[in-house]
């Protein structure tokens, strides 16, 4: 692990106890919730399917689509954003795996999977497009890949300053999804982008920056 790969782990270690209060976190409002549970079953397959849910934070998303009838693993680099997804489960009664692991080489061994899931996360990476290549490997024939992400202007989470050295992150403060599609497109049949800013449900409030979904089919 490198210094900068620790001090990432240690800042979202920290900012678990508090990152369920961001209302796109937490999902406690009821309007937040239905609203990504919409956009889930809408990009997920129809049937039961086996989904990786990468950076999966305290399991907001990953409970959605378990109780759609998906079979979801969960991987996140914080060790306590890994046990409040957990225990979110165990509340639930839902049956999910969960896995400390870096988003660059998901601790999932041989395992495909028929989508994968990833949001707000590829900023915080030091080789984005690394990361891609080997997110599409984990995909089936057919699977599809789904990034939610955005372009903004401030790294941090839940009031803490990010970590000294994130002024070298690639895309340390998001990226447009022009940028995205060109790195994704290469690397999948099709791309398309689903503009996301301008529904205030998902976010607990209005947004003025670039938000939105890349949907991808390998």
């Amino acid at each position: 692990m490198t210094e900068l790969t620790s001090a990432i782990t240690d800042y979202w270690d920290a900012a678990a106890d508090a990152f369920d209060d961001e209302p796109d976190h937490g999902l406690r409002a009821d309007r937040t919730r239905a609203a990504w549970d919409r956009l889930l079953r809408a990009w997920a397959p129809s049937d039961p399917a086996d989904i990786l849910d990468i950076g999966c934070g305290t399991g907001s998303l990953s409970v959605l689509l378990a109780a759609a009838g998906h079979r979801v693993t969960g991987v996140d680099l914080a060790p306590r954003m890994i046990g409040q997804a957990r225990a979110k489960f165990a509340d639930a009664g839902l049956a999910g795996r969960f896995l400390v692991g870096d988003a660059d080489a998901p601790p999932v061994g041989d395992d495909r999977f028929d989508m994968l899931l990833c949001r707000h996360l590829i900023w915080t990476l030091p080789d984005p497009h690394a990361a891609l290549r080997e997110w599409v490997a984990r995909l089936r024939p057919n699977g599809r890949l789904v990034l939610v992400e955005g372009r903004w202007g401030e790294p941090g989470q839940a009031g803490l300053p990010y970590v000294a050295g994130a002024e070298t992150l690639p895309w340390g403060f998001g990226v447009s999804a022009a940028d995205l599609a060109a790195a994704v497109r290469p690397l999948v049949a099709d791309v398309r982008i689903e503009p996301l800013s301008d529904d205030p449900d998902l976010w607990g409030r209005p947004v003025s920056d670039e938000r939105y979904a890349l949907i991808a089919h390998i």
